[in-house]
């Protein structure tokens, strides 16, 4: 064929598929929201009256007119009566299985005194006949002040012949009672392993009954490992759970996996996806092994390969760097308060650090550092440091979590570094556990808890993680609690740091399109544009009319997947007039 005729065919191709693309622009929607008030959470059309929905994408956004235009004789037309619609939520950390056990396994979390533990104990041991180990989840630090750190006689008053493991709602402590310490062989003179405690008794060096950390390992094999049909059960009733709060997009913040890439958490995560049954966009992020050094990189690649493979969106390493302030194995700049040199340390060695997160970044994953106190949170950074230099300039979103304490010297790093800081919105209401916080570490540094504010007007930028099950999931809790730094709902509450509030706006931002990005799925959800996947959420009331401390009291009737309702009905959304 000459030239001339290759371009002739070549033109009538273009116009053709042209054609067909206008045509398609034009085809009627299945789906148009209209006369609502929709923040789209985009900065050049941040609000607009409707919304079309086409297959499941946004095919139109704007005003009544003119997305009426992709009416069709075949769509469905919902009148909102001003109600207000934003993106669907997401949430930058999550830990689905462990939320899930917390509630089928021995659940504590209804207990609000030490002798409701007990009874609720002793039921399961009543429930369980037999001579296994009981194990549970959901008991607080705070109910164990000063320190946050139980006593094995309290479990010893429920059974003495029964091993009783209890895990914390932190997930960084075991609470035992003598009988699991006997079996798992641990006495005074059990050595501590790396990066974990055995607490003890100071005067006589017995084990106290609760191990922290590492140390957890050594009665793990007395647990009975969760089958496959409870972790597919665990991602099922986490997607069940998170749509009714309006949440379609999470980050699996820890998984595990083995040194061939094979992974039971993705397995499952296949098993729902193949199933049609996983409502959510899910991102998985693969654990750091701190008992490993870089020896273990191959198997994280291949596990990471693997993943995305099956079709489960896996970008991310989640590093354990420190570990929590009461028990004082959050590692600190400066030493903990009258406690002589004691500062904590890290899980990590911090050279070490530097190069697993060089590393990552150079085979183009994100780090996701959980660091609590100052110390963690400052190397974590110096890492990421290390990499940007090491690596250039490269489209990694590293992100650190928790960061209970920064000192005020760091707080501007997270914009110089391009690195987004992940606080949990209502730990900054958790009144008891803070009182445990200030008296580790000192009213001077209690100055710097969860210092959002102060990162974000440094040029820094949030995405927030519930830590579910360690903290109450629901968006529209943690967006009041960002904004005013106290108890949900009361306005008479005393705030935590009130400065260190944001906006509403970033608020939502953090929340939303934030959560996208570091979860990977920005060009995806996050925000209200044409092209993006059908994921909206429509609200009894409208958050940008309501005093603060209402914001909680909100209700999602719809949350909308991919186009499709999988919380509420339209029934409950549309306006009176329109039904």
């Amino acid at each position: 064929m000459s030239k001339p005729a290759v371009s002739a065919a070549l033109a009538l191709a273009l116009a053709l598929s042209a054609g067909t693309a206008a045509a398609r622009d034009k085809a009627p929607a299945d789906l148009i929201l209209t006369n609502a008030r929709v923040y789209t959470v985009e900065d050049k059309q941040p609000w607009a009256e409707a919304v079309a929905i086409r297959d499941g994408k946004i095919v139109a956004v704007g005003s009544i007119a003119a997305v009426g235009k992709l009416r069709g004789a075949a769509t469905r037309t919902v009148d909102l009566g001003g109600k207000l619609v934003l993106p669907a939520f997401g949430d930058a950390h999550v830990h689905p299985l462990f939320g899930a056990l917390s509630r089928s396994r021995c659940p504590l979390q209804d207990g609000k005194t030490i002798a409701d533990y007990q009874a609720l104990i002793a039921k399961c041991v009543a429930a369980v006949p037999g001579d296994g180990a009981i194990y549970g989840i959901g008991w607080s630090d705070a109910l164990f002040p000063p320190s946050g750190i139980p006593n094995k006689a309290l479990l010893d008053a429920v059974s003495t012949t029964r091993p009783l493991i209890f895990e914390s709602t932190g997930g960084h402590t075991y609470w035992l009672n003598s009988k699991a310490l006997a079996v798992a062989g641990i006495t005074r003179d059990t050595k501590d392993p790396a990066n974990g405690t055995i607490d003890r008794d100071p005067a006589t060096g017995e084990p106290v009954g609760s191990l922290q950390e590492a140390a957890m390992d050594l009665v793990k094999h007395m647990i009975p490992p969760p089958s496959a049909a409870e972790i597919q059960n665990s991602i099922l009733y986490v997607a069940d759970h998170f749509n009714s709060l309006g949440i379609v997009s999470w980050n699996d913040a820890g998984v595990e996996y083995d040194a061939d890439g094979g992974s039971a958490m993705v397995d499952a995560y296949k098993a729902v996806l193949d199933a049609g049954k996983l409502t959510s966009h899910v991102a998985v992020s693969l654990k750091w092994k701190n008992e490993q050094g870089m020896e273990q990189l191959p198997g994280l690649l291949r596990a990471a390969e693997r993943a995305n493979r099956l079709g489960i969106s896996t970008h991310t390493v989640k590093f354990y760097v420190d570990g929590v302030i009461p028990q004082k194995t959050a590692f600190m700049l400066a030493p903990y308060e009258n406690s002589g040199d004691e500062r904590g340390k890290p899980q990590i060695a911090p050279d070490l650090l530097k190069q697993a997160v060089t590393a990552v970044d150079g085979k183009g994953m994100h780090a996701f550092l959980h660091a609590i106190g100052d110390g963690g949170v400052h190397i974590s950074l110096d890492a990421i440091e290390a990499a940007r230099k090491a690596n250039g300039a490269r489209p990694t979103h590293h992100m650190i979590t928790h960061m209970n304490v920064v000192d005020p010297a760091d707080q501007p790093r997270f914009g110089k570094l391009s690195t987004f800081a992940q606080f949990q919105p209502t730990w900054a209401s958790w009144y008891d556990y803070m009182e445990l916080t200030v008296a580790a570490i000192g009213p001077k540094r209690a100055t710097y808890i969860y210092p959002a504010g102060s990162i974000v007007r440094a040029g820094g930028k949030l995405a927030y993680g519930a830590d579910w099950p360690v903290g109450g999931a629901n968006p529209l809790e943690g967006i009041e609690v960002a904004m005013t730094r106290r108890t949900a709902g009361d306005p008479n509450a005393k705030p935590l740091l009130p400065d260190e509030g944001v906006s509403l706006k970033e608020a939502i931002a953090s929340h939303t399109i934030n959560v996208a990005y570091v979860n990977g799925f920005d060009a995806v959800t996050g925000s209200i544009k044409t092209g993006k996947s059908a994921d909206l959420v429509v609200l009894d009331k409208d958050i940008f009319n309501l005093p603060a401390y209402e914001i909680s009291k909100t209700k999602v009737l719809v949350t909308l997947f991919e186009g499709k309702p999988v919380f509420g009905d339209w029934t409950d959304a549309a306006s009176p007039a329109a039904r």
